[in-house]
């Protein structure tokens, strides 16, 4: 799993990388906030860890940008920061933090952080995958939407997106279907 690692301390950068690698990490690395936003607005990555205090944009303000983002994809974001304590915590909840690791940090409860973080994607990925599915009358073909109400499946997409249905024969139904009403007498 690829992830992104904000870090300005080039010493602890490399040294939290290297840690990571170690765990099966593939780990794209940033020198401050401005590069790991920049990096955010070029890929996708499932897990955002980043230090709190650095220069251009600090930790709370990524993730701020982070969950302000209209996307349906979500990354968990964990705070790293040499100050902990109930304040800072709940600031880096607010700031729409998932987690939050004092430094310096026990390797062995990063890798508890981070398979937790891996549940929760997991969890959240399956969660959209049933909320795309959509009870459909296996006779006829009708869609129940979220109030229980059963509806024709030109009017369910109809809407709900800007799709416009013209209606026409596939093959199969014309051979089975029009043809014989067309030879009719």
């Amino acid at each position: 799993m690829n992830l992104l690692l904000a870090e300005d301390d080039a010493v602890a950068r490399m040294t939290l990388s290297a840690v990571l690698r170690g765990l099966g990490y593939e780990v794209t690395e940033a020198e401050h906030g401005g590069e790991a936003w920049a990096n955010l607005q070029l890929g996708y990555f499932p897990i955002v860890i980043s230090d709190w205090h650095m220069p251009e944009v600090d930790g709370p303000e990524l993730c701020r940008r982070l969950r302000a983002r209209a996307t349906d994809k979500y990354s968990y974001f964990l705070l790293v920061t040499a100050t902990g304590g109930k304040k800072r915590y709940l600031e880096g909840m607010e700031a729409g933090a998932d987690d939050f690791i004092t430094k310096p940090i026990d390797v062995d409860e990063l890798r508890a952080r981070l398979k937790a973080a891996e549940r929760i994607l997991g969890l959240r990925q399956h969660v959209q995958q049933l909320e795309g599915l959509l009870p459909i009358c296996a006779y006829c073909k009708r869609i129940r939407d979220a109030s229980e109400k059963w509806e024709s499946i030109e009017r369910y997409v109809e809407e709900r997106s800007e799709a416009q249905f013209s209606h026409g024969y596939c093959p199969d139904c014309y051979e089975r279907y029009v043809r014989p009403q067309l030879e009719k007498p």
